[in-house]
């Protein structure tokens, strides 16, 4: 990345994080309300209509929907930290599970093989009787 984009990019990110404050919001309703009385002045149904859809609402909502995102986008992180944890937890005991599993295979194996061993013996003494 050149000088010119890390800047660029750098500035993009400043001013998108004030602009997405409910203060800018604020600061934002506060400028777009002084042009309010000239539009009630007017009379001017499409001038109010304007002043609401294009000053007031294009001003104020930028800033309350960059923040409402901010929320949902941190809201989300938080659950998919929380998946990632149970997952975690859930492999961890799996891991464990299989570790005790494989351990009494061990035991079953050797106590197998013993009864094999005493099947084997008791079969000899059944032939030389």
């Amino acid at each position: 990345m050149g000088k010119m984009s890390h800047f660029n990019a750098a500035l993009a990110g400043k001013i998108t994080s004030m602009v997405g404050t409910m203060w800018c919001a604020y600061i934002f309703a506060a400028i777009a309300l002084v042009s309010l009385p000239g539009a009630i002045k007017s009379g001017d149904t499409i001038i109010i209509v304007a002043w609401i859809a294009q000053t007031f609402l294009q001003l104020v909502l930028l800033s309350i929907i960059m923040v409402g995102q901010t929320v949902q986008s941190e809201s989300m992180e938080q659950k998919i930290n929380e998946t990632h944890t149970a997952s975690l937890g859930e492999f961890e005991l799996a891991k464990e599970s299989r570790t005790i599993a494989t351990q009494e295979l061990k035991e079953l194996k050797k106590i197998s093989s013993e009864v094999h061993q005493l099947l084997r013996e008791l079969e000899s003494k059944i032939k030389s009787s």
